[in-house]
């Protein structure tokens, strides 16, 4: 759902290239219900070791200066996607990823559920009636159908998945590694 670990990776490669970054959602745990579900359910039988994942993920996360809480649980992404697909079409939309990022990841808030999204929009000055429509009308679900198709067409299996022409890399990457990938896409450094 977020990529937000390489964000601030983004950022410097759209200093340094021609590039566009595109949003491109992906169904990660699709059949999770609205109300969530428990990361102990979610990984039993497994043989996950949820403390150790946490562990390392706030690692990860405390390289990127972002902040990580401990989760207990997760919950349905698909009308965060959807409100954020609308959100890319207004001005100053794009700072709900970054809200919707530290709603999931910070505050533990169920991102599939309407009033809590709203909260989100407002949070970042989003127009609220304007999204409560989109989120009731679900006028948005067909755009993020076709990101998802997208995603399965790219082979995608995680998050974050980066792709440059019709090369991919899949996890959190080295600046390096991102800026080899578009090389290799023939894209055009700036000055």
């Amino acid at each position: 759902p977020w990529c937000y670990l390489s964000t601030g990776r983004i950022e410097k490669l759209k200093r340094n290239f021609n590039i566009e970054a595109k949003w491109v959602h992906f169904p990660l745990h699709p059949e999770t219900p609205q109300e969530g579900r428990s990361l102990e359910d979610l990984f039993a039988g497994r043989g996950v070791d949820l403390d150790g994942m946490y562990t390392r993920m706030k690692g990860l996360m405390d390289e990127e200066d972002l902040p990580y809480s401990h989760r207990t649980h997760t919950y349905n992404s698909r009308l965060a996607q959807e409100l954020g697909k609308w959100a890319d079409t207004q001005p100053g939309g794009e700072a709900i990823h970054d809200a919707l990022y530290r709603a999931y990841f910070v505050d533990g808030v169920n991102v599939g559920d309407v009033e809590a999204l709203l909260k989100v929009a407002a949070a970042v000055g989003l127009d609220v009636e304007a999204a409560r429509e989109v989120l009731e009308s679900r006028s948005f679900s067909d755009a993020v159908d076709e990101d998802w198709a997208k995603s399965r067409q790219y082979g995608v299996t995680g998050v974050p998945t980066f792709v440059a022409g019709r090369q991919g890399v899949v996890g959190a990457q080295p600046y390096e590694a991102l800026e080899q990938l578009l090389e290799q896409a023939g894209v055009e450094r700036k000055g």
